[in-house]
């Protein structure tokens, strides 16, 4: 599983963000100044996760945990009954609206990782990307980046999430192994969140890779992944890095 966290010294953050169209305030708009932000997370993870990837994740939902307690957030979702478009708000928002990241914290104990972050966040941000999300449309669900396209996801009746996707290039393990963010790029990001919004795993999985041991996807070619929800799933999303 490849994820790549600002905080660590990279231009991108994990993934998936929707690419919006961000709106121009009206005439008269105040800006609200910047505040300070802190957040902590605790994750056990599990093969075939490793130590290193799931700090990053510990730190990344450590920063959203800090976004989506904020008064701004909570102020204007507090009616919102839309988890997924809740969660793509929280993505978004600690994707591209957060700035001088810290790690405060980190701990490893056997299969849990701990980490604790601050961060600075301008809560005028929330109503711009609410606003953008808004005029993005109901296909808000699908995602694209330079390697693939999501078609479909669905779930079926045991629970299956079935994914359909199409390489818009050639993806191979040269290709996908040599080239930073195209190996990230060319993978199926899939959250699994509890009926709190918390994260309880995600998944990373090679485009290229299917259950025959298939290295290589040619461009337009389609393939589907099924992937099993954890137990106590309310809420999923399906994304691409960018």
């Amino acid at each position: 599983m490849t994820r790549v966290w600002s905080i660590l010294g990279s231009n991108a953050l994990l993934v998936l963000s929707q690419t919006l169209m961000f709106l121009a305030p009206p005439l008269g708009f105040s800006e609200s100044p910047a505040i300070e932000i802190i957040g902590d997370y605790r994750y056990a993870y599990h093969e075939p996760e490793t130590a290193a990837e799931a700090k990053q994740l510990a730190c990344l939902e450590a920063l959203r945990q800090a976004i989506s307690t904020t008064h701004a957030v909570r102020e204007r979702t507090a009616s919102m009954i839309d988890s997924k478009f809740f969660h793509n708000l929280i993505h978004t928002l600690a994707s591209n609206h957060v700035s001088e990241q810290q790690i405060l914290q980190q701990s490893e104990k056997g299969r849990t990782v701990y980490c604790k972050v601050k961060a600075v966040f301008r809560p005028d941000e929330v109503e711009r990307v609410l606003l953008a999300q808004t005029a993005a449309g109901a296909e808000a669900g699908l995602d694209q980046n330079r390697a693939l396209r999501i078609l479909t996801v669905r779930e079926d009746p045991d629970g299956t999430v079935i994914i359909v996707y199409q390489a818009l290039k050639r993806l191979d393990w040269l290709g996908t192994a040599y080239q930073g963010t195209l190996r990230e790029a060319a993978d199926v990001m899939v959250d699994f969140y509890d009926d709190q919004g918390t994260l309880l795993r995600s998944i990373s999985h090679p485009a290229r890779k299917t259950a025959t041991g298939d290295d290589v996807m040619y461009p337009g070619e389609v393939r589907t992944l099924k992937v099993a929800k954890p137990l106590n799933t309310k809420t999923y999303r399906v994304w691409l890095v960018k």
